[in-house]
């Protein structure tokens, strides 16, 4: 007899994804083999889902939710599921991030996580967390709905030049995350900045920031750390922190001279070089 692994479905939201996936495949009279033809993935797919060896996705869950007849089940838990990838540190500013109507970032190294590639997510996530950066690259991915929605929010973001030559997973992950950084040149949502070099000592001189508004909430002022986030609304570091943006994007290029450099780096930096 096969070694069934069993789940504890209050652990977390993706045991809970598994567990349920395993009850309702059963319910249904079909054995994992079966059930990944009928979605299209293997056995072994529907299998390590529902052990939580891997997480699953959004496309999955839909498919799932079709075969089984669940109205939506999966699909619904997959927000749970894929916050819980996220650091427990970052939960709470993903979240607030997901409801702003602004909101503005400078990265004094990377690109922000709103605009990154899979790859180059993975790269970064990788540093830190080897065993798990694929199932943390798919959360921060999805991170990025926000971008598609109907309202998406207005995001402003000012890039140091020292993220565009910061290479990050290889040449050819860095000139596909500035290709996709020069996508969004005339997105009317999303504004990207670039600070040259040449500008020296700046209000963004002390590290990465992020600022965010609400309709009817509070303002907000986010930092990370390095095992931990710190988020605020006090009315005075808003204040100071809302300035100094300001004043970063006054010092900064205008979004067509940041393309440009954009393209000189990727061209100069990330070329083919054969």
């Amino acid at each position: 007899m096969a070694n069934v692994q069993t789940l504890d479905p209050s652990a977390s939201p993706l045991n809970y994804y598994g567990w349920e996936l395993r009850r309702l495949r059963e319910a249904a009279g079909l054995n994992q083999a079966q059930l990944g033809e009928i979605i299209f993935c293997t056995g072994s797919l529907i299998g390590q889902i529902e052990t939580t060896k891997k997480v699953p996705t959004r496309d999955f869950s839909e498919r799932v939710d079709a075969a089984l007849g669940t109205d939506g089940t999966f699909s619904r838990l997959m927000g749970l599921v894929l916050r819980s990838q996220l650091p427990t540190w970052f939960q709470p500013y993903a979240e607030m991030e997901a409801k702003a109507a602004y909101i503005s970032t400078y990265q004094a190294q990377l690109v922000y996580g709103l605009l990154q590639t899979e790859e180059y997510a993975r790269a970064v996530l990788a540093i830190d967390y080897p065993d798990k950066a694929d199932e943390m690259a798919v959360a921060r991915l999805d991170r990025q709905r926000i971008l598609k929605r109907d309202s998406p929010p207005a995001l402003c973001v000012i890039l140091s030049e020292a993220a565009l030559h910061q290479e990050v997973g290889g040449h050819k992950v860095m000139r596909t995350q500035l290709t996709r950084l020069l996508n969004f040149l005339h997105d009317p949502w999303v504004q990207i900045q670039v600070l040259p070099f040449t500008v020296g000592q700046h209000a963004g001189t002390m590290g990465s920031f992020n600022l965010l508004r609400f309709d009817d909430d509070p303002d907000l002022f986010y930092v990370d750390g390095y095992d931990q986030g710190h988020m605020t609304a006090n009315p005075s570091v808003i204040k100071e922190r809302s300035v100094g943006y300001a004043r970063l994007q006054a010092t900064a290029l205008s979004p067509e001279d940041s393309a440009t450099l954009i393209a000189h780096v990727m061209e100069e930096r990330y070329g083919d070089q054969s």
